[in-house]
């Protein structure tokens, strides 16, 4: 990655590291379906809206068990970018993205640890990577949780960024607020800003 200091090496975390980190933080099976059930959903929002999607390929079959919705016709097997590969690896990693034609829209990750919070990383990661991406960023997570992911969105190492803070441009959707959308009859019919309606800052937290 460069930087004002010259080139710095990066290091992307693999699903290696996020197994090993399920060691670390024991990942409840209920919760795991739980967040598997959102990240679908949140698959089927940006299909019937019209975007294109992409899952990670583990979390497909997983994901897919949880809707009674079809997504074949939609999720794409090939990121259509032309970004180097420390961010398209990064990309790839990411819980869900909705694409139109060659760009992303929006993108969104699922957390579901109470400690450590990956998700968080690789949006960090991503704006480190391609500070002129401007996009929307989400993190989902449980209304539980919701003030301690507010919190951690405001911790000091997300707002050096080149481009600002995280907390600027990384909004939080909760599970309730993701479960609304999706009910909604007429997604065909609506724009994507309608996320803009729930979602939640930090900094105007």
């Amino acid at each position: 990655m460069r930087t004002a200091s010259g080139e710095l090496p990066v290091e992307i975390p693999s699903d290696d590291d996020d197994a090993a980190i399920s060691e670390i933080e024991p990942f409840n099976g209920v919760e795991a379906r739980q967040s598997h059930k959102v990240q679908g959903l949140i698959a089927q929002i940006g299909s019937k809206m019209g975007f294109r999607i992409w899952l990670p390929k583990a979390d497909r079959e997983r994901v897919k068990a949880t809707l009674d919705f079809d997504l074949a016709s939609a999720l794409i097997d090939i990121l259509p970018m032309n970004y180097n590969d420390a961010t398209i690896r990064t990309i790839e990693q990411i819980d869900v993205i909705w694409l139109k034609g060659r760009s992303i829209a929006r993108a969104f990750e699922i957390e579901h640890t109470t400690a450590i919070y990956s998700g968080l990383l690789r949006m960090a990661d991503l704006v480190a990577l391609q500070p002129d991406i401007n996009i929307p960023l989400h993190i989902v997570a449980p209304e539980t949780r919701q003030e301690t992911v507010l919190d951690q969105i405001r911790r000091p190492v997300f707002s050096l960024l080149e481009t600002g803070p995280l907390s600027s441009r990384c909004s939080l959707l909760t599970y309730d607020d993701v479960v609304e959308i999706a009910a909604k009859p007429d997604l065909a019919h609506m724009r994507d800003t309608v996320l803009d309606d729930y979602q939640v800052f930090a900094d105007n937290h």
